[in-house]
């Protein structure tokens, strides 16, 4: 045993314990962070910290089965900023490029799609529907969005100023055609071909008022590949760094530990500021029918199905089966009760011309006998 009563001894262990506390917060100093500030420690003896890590390496599992072409291809559709993915030509029915047929496709034809295909939810021009997004218009600019990540207490609820629209808070053009591609319109996604999103794409710019060097985009407008590749989004440089090339990881870690980037304070571990709750527009709780748990997959029987009901879940499904959208949803035997007190014609000239939000046969070209049976379909499905 030590006496460490002895003056010497104890001064000589307190150098010790001090050396070794320097050196051990140097390493940690030293070591790599992640973008939220935390600390990468290193793998060692098989441990990160105090978990153990499978550190074998291995070539080959026996999982799954290894994707097809054609697989690969329906998923393989990233676009990026610098316009990598970015399709040249429309395709046929195998997925290959038709190198005779170049992809395109003008303002005026975006518009024609937009309101048979998205007009439904995202209303006139992009001004918003209830329950989506707003595409275009706002009283946003890039000077009031800029960094983006805020208080949120600092909005109002219904501040026009804070309305991120795609003219105001995207950075690139390149996450708007991937999106349209990859998953719109909602009904049915990727139905569209590589021309149609550029229509599409080409009129929610011009509704945005962005212009492709330094040109308007007028209704003859045709928006192309080379053309795509001169898009500079007015927000560019809003709300990141550059997180392009080996620097980006590093550039975001340094932005996000800067706590004036999104916030007003500083990190707290107690007395933090407590902000308003933030206020939600469309809060989801109130399902008819009510929500199940159950997870198994409907068997559907094509020779069952009801007239009217194929076409009722491909394209109008999407707003009769969401409460928060306002429109009478399927099963609601009250909201039905009241639409059907109109009478059964005034319903079809309803359906069939557009009345309040919904556009004319919602927005379908469909015959007006397919619309009868849809709506018969749904009123039967609410009594």
């Amino acid at each position: 045993m030590f006496n460490l009563e002895n003056t010497k001894l104890r001064s000589v262990l307190k150098s010790t314990f001090l050396v070794s506390a320097l050196f051990a917060t140097t390493a940690v100093m030293a070591l790599e962070k992640n973008v939220d500030g935390s600390i990468i420690y290193p793998v060692k003896d098989g441990a990160y910290t105090a978990y153990k890590v499978n550190t074998q390496e291995k070539s080959e599992f026996g999982f799954g089965r290894v994707a097809t072409k054609n697989e690969i291809r329906a998923w393989d559709v990233d676009v990026k900023p610098n316009g990598e993915g970015l399709p040249k030509y429309d395709v046929d029915h195998h997925g290959k490029p038709m190198l005779d047929k170049p992809a395109q496709g003008s303002v005026e034809l975006g518009d024609e799609l937009y309101a048979a295909q998205c007009v439904m939810c995202h209303g006139e021009f992009g001004l918003g529907g209830k329950g989506y997004p707003t595409l275009a218009g706002g009283g946003a600019t890039t000077e009031t969005l800029n960094i983006q990540h805020l208080n949120p207490a600092d909005d109002e609820p219904n501040d026009d100023a804070a309305t991120k629209t795609i003219g105001t808070n995207w950075p690139y053009a390149s996450t708007l055609f991937w999106y349209i591609k990859s998953a719109m319109p909602f009904p049915h996604p990727k139905s569209l071909t590589n021309s149609e999103v550029y229509a599409l794409t080409a009129y929610l710019l011009s509704i945005n008022e962005v212009e492709i060097d330094g040109v308007e985009l007028d209704d003859e407008y045709v928006l192309d590949y080379d053309k795509f590749l001169k898009i500079k989004m007015p927000n560019e440089n809003g709300f990141y760094p550059e997180v392009n090339g080996d620097a980006g990881s590093k550039n975001m870690s340094k932005f996000l530990n800067d706590t004036k980037n999104y916030g007003k304070g500083t990190r707290c571990m107690k007395d933090c500021k407590n902000y308003t709750k933030l206020d939600i527009k469309q809060e989801l709780n109130d399902f008819i029918p009510a929500m199940s748990t159950k997870r198994d997959l409907p068997k559907l029987d094509a020779k069952a199905m009801k007239p009217g009901q194929a076409d009722y879940e491909a394209s109008c499904s999407s707003c009769h089966a969401n409460a928060a959208i306002g429109a009478p949803v399927v099963g609601d035997k009250d909201a039905w009760k009241e639409v059907m007190d109109k009478g059964t014609e005034k319903v079809y000239h309803n359906a069939i011309n557009g009345i309040n939000g919904m556009p004319p046969k919602g927005g379908t070209d469909f015959s007006d006998e397919k619309m009868k049976a849809i709506i018969d379909y749904m009123v039967e499905e609410s009594k």
